[in-house]
């Protein structure tokens, strides 16, 4: 995940004009009061602020979304301020302006139910970004694709075609400036360049690393597990070791049938890798130490 006061090059929208501050560093006396004052001297308004400390590795953490509606000077200005402040404590930053939506490409293989709901609350304008495409190693769900008019593209993926399609796939995310990558049940491992060429958010059951591979919950009934859950993180060199962004769980009895299991574990992925998305195009995200801190919605 790049964090970085990178420049935006892509075509602005009319949009509100709210950005949103986010830095970490070291903790110590003076931070909150700085970037306040900073902004407040530029004639930016706060709208909201939190913040965390993590005591235990001495951090910081911040996220201020301010109103630049009325803002006194220009983005320029701004923004070199914001870094001669973080120079000045030894912290990092991400500056967004909010008036680029995001854009995000879901890969999906046969299993619907997360894809239904993206495109479900994106429809709803509860996902404030743009679904530019669905990527698929199979054809089955072009129909849902086709229901949302989303462009649906599918890559065969076989042991002797998989370097030649990643490649292939990820000329395609960068041609349409993709942000985000989710992995909505996404059947097939991706790569180290993958998860370094883009930011991909994978989900998953909470049965790992008990129960892998085919037919988790089948496994898991078995055993009679007490309780079924779902993970969204950020996918990196480690599989499914990523920065949790988001889990949920619920509970299971005797009762529970196979069936059961599949449909509670279905409904908390969905619900999961939803809030999770969301998360990350607000801004609410900062990864640090393999794990993240997720600010309030």
């Amino acid at each position: 995940m790049s964090f970085s006061n990178a420049k935006q090059t892509k075509t602005p929208i009319a949009r509100p004009q709210l950005g949103t501050l986010r830095i970490h560093g070291p903790d110590q006396n003076g931070i909150v009061a700085a970037f306040s004052q900073l902004l407040y001297g530029h004639g930016c308004g706060i709208v909201d602020s939190e913040q965390h400390t993590d005591h235990s590795a001495n951090l910081f953490f911040q996220r201020i979304h301010f109103d630049y509606s009325k803002m006194l000077t220009d983005r320029i200005s701004l923004g070199n301020g914001v870094d001669e402040v973080c120079k000045r404590f030894d912290m990092k930053s991400a500056l967004n302006w909010g008036d680029v939506r995001q854009q995000v490409a879901i890969m999906v293989s046969k299993y619907d139910h997360c894809l239904w709901e993206l495109l479900l609350r994106h429809r709803a304008g509860e996902l404030d970004c743009d679904i530019c495409m669905i990527l698929s190693n199979h054809p089955d769900l072009q129909t849902v694709a086709d229901a949302f008019q989303v462009p649906f593209h599918v890559f065969k993926v076989t042991k002797d075609t998989k370097e030649a399609v990643e490649k292939e796939e990820l000329e395609l995310l960068a041609t349409h400036k993709v942000d985000l990558v989710v992995l909505a049940r996404y059947m097939q491992i991706i790569t180290d360049n993958f998860c370094e060429s883009v930011s991909v958010i994978n989900i998953h059951h909470s049965f790992l690393p008990a129960f892998i591979g085919g037919k988790p919950y089948h496994r898991a009934h078995e055993r009679g597990v007490k309780l079924i859950g779902a993970t969204a993180h950020y996918a990196t060199a480690d599989l499914d070791e990523g920065p949790i962004i988001e889990q949920d769980i619920t509970r299971i009895s005797h009762r529970d049938e196979v069936d059961d299991l599949l449909r509670k574990g279905r409904l908390l992925e969905k619900n999961v890798l939803v809030h999770a998305v969301k998360a990350h195009i607000e801004d609410r995200i900062i990864v640090y130490n393999n794990k993240c801190v997720v600010f309030d919605g």
